[in-house]
């Protein structure tokens, strides 16, 4: 019988994305890995494989955990525009946290890793394609509800746009300590909706 693992792995892959997201993925050494998650080599070796696998298993979780709530935020009764506003402004406050803050920039490890890794790439597209959906559901509905000017704009566009702006603040935290102009980016964003 096989011993069973002697550690939390949801609390592992949580403190994964903080490693992945002070070092990138090429600086993170195992040496860090093993001292920040506080687990033996051989623990890792066996549960993810090889450091990689913990990336990846890692980068899964961020991305499918955010994105269910994005989704769960969007597809919420009410106000689509009160409900996307929201999802940036909590983006912000998770980026002005030190604590927080320290998992989002598992999103710019995998960007550095996504010309060379194609499996980090495919993935990252499908949740991106998720994402840009649920948008654009969200400002149909929106639309709908006439909290949007018919025909105004092509939803879709609108979609990818808050998407992509979203996912650059993360990049711009990493640029800026001025969350003033990370809230001025997020402003100009939503003046798209008006």
């Amino acid at each position: 019988m096989g011993r069973s693992k002697e550690f939390d792995t949801a609390l592992v892959l949580h403190k994964t994305m903080e490693v992945f997201g002070q070092y990138g993925f090429e600086g993170a050494s195992l040496q860090d890995l093993l001292g920040h998650l506080g687990i033996a080599r051989q623990s890792l070796y066996n549960t993810f494989g090889t450091k990689r696998g913990l990336f990846l298993a890692a980068l899964k979780r961020y991305l499918e955990d955010k994105n269910a709530q994005i989704i769960d935020m969007l597809e919420r009764p009410g106000s689509v525009k009160r409900s996307i506003r929201q999802i940036f402004q909590e983006s912000l406050n998770v980026l002005k946290d030190p604590e927080r803050s320290k998992a989002c920039y598992i999103i710019n490890s995998a960007m550095e890793q996504m010309p060379h890794d194609a499996e980090v790439s495919e993935y990252f597209q499908k949740q991106t394609k998720e994402l840009e959906a649920a948008f654009y559901k969200a400002l149909v509905r929106a639309e709908a509800q006439g909290e949007l000017k018919d025909g105004r704009h092509d939803l879709l566009a609108v979609a990818r746009f808050l998407n992509q702006t979203r996912l650059s603040l993360t990049f711009n935290a990493k640029l800026t300590s001025d969350f003033d102009v990370l809230q001025d980016m997020i402003d100009v964003c939503l003046s798209v909706l008006d």
